[in-house]
């Protein structure tokens, strides 16, 4: 009996060790890199903008077996430089992509910095032709509806649902640690209805409500600006949309 105790306080504690990764959250004034789960980190960079002033963006790392894989790039290529050199020192990773949520300069603001490092970039054929007609920096290898990519030995998911915020808005999703990157098709609590430049408003809640229904099982939601939560940011963008 007392062998089988000690054996079941044994597992425990390992379980609890292997939960307990280490902490590598990092902050400066232009960048700050948060952990959310025990393979996923948020990353925070600013852009500045003539029409909402200096930005807020997210955006999304996650990570296996010496490997990670970003979702949009930080505003511009100073910080992605040092998203890609704490990558590397402290998580100990390569970056196998990145992958860009739109065509929007908050998402592939930084490209070039993965670029000159020869990391391979991602995204739909419609944001690549957007980037090109924009003249904003384009992700290398292109995509139709759904990329599947592996971390490691865990799945990564890029998937496009309907338009919403632009025409060519995906969001990421990571399985293994339930975190959805939801991008700019997805807003914090409270927010407003932001920069409608390229948006189908029309379409928005319906979108964001076959992203609700594929995804249940979400724990943790990423939007593209503002507070990180859970399905509550779904539930709060279906309702802002909604055309009833």
């Amino acid at each position: 009996m007392q062998k089988h105790i000690l054996t079941c306080l044994l597992a425990l504690l390992y379980t609890c060790i292997r939960a307990q990764t280490p902490d590598k959250s990092f902050k400066t004034d232009d960048l700050v890199i948060q952990k959310l789960t025990d393979h996923s980190y948020q990353h925070l960079t600013y852009l500045q903008t003539e029409t909402f002033g200096k930005v807020p963006c997210n955006g999304l790392i996650v990570f296996d077996g010496g490997e990670a894989v970003i979702f949009d790039t930080p505003a511009n290529d100073a910080t992605s430089e040092k998203v890609i050199k704490w990558v590397e020192d402290s998580l100990k990773c390569k970056v196998k992509a990145v992958i860009a949520t739109h065509f929007h300069e908050d998402c592939v603001g930084g490209l070039k910095a993965f670029h000159d490092h020869g990391l391979p970039s991602y995204a739909t054929n419609k944001t690549i032709a957007f980037d090109k007609e924009h003249k904003f920096p384009v992700p290398q290898k292109g995509f139709d509806n759904k990329l599947d990519l592996k971390v490691g030995k865990k799945a990564v998911v890029a998937a496009f649902y309907g338009e919403g915020h632009t025409r060519d808005n995906i969001i990421g999703y990571f399985p293994s640690e339930k975190v959805m990157f939801g991008g700019c098709l997805i807003k914090e609590v409270d927010a407003t209805k932001g920069n409608l430049a390229d948006a189908n408003v029309e379409a928005w809640s319906a979108t964001v409500t076959k992203i609700k229904e594929k995804y249940s099982d979400v724990q943790v939601v990423i939007p593209g600006h503002g507070k990180i939560g859970d399905t509550a940011l779904l539930d709060y963008t279906i309702k802002l949309f909604s055309q009833k």
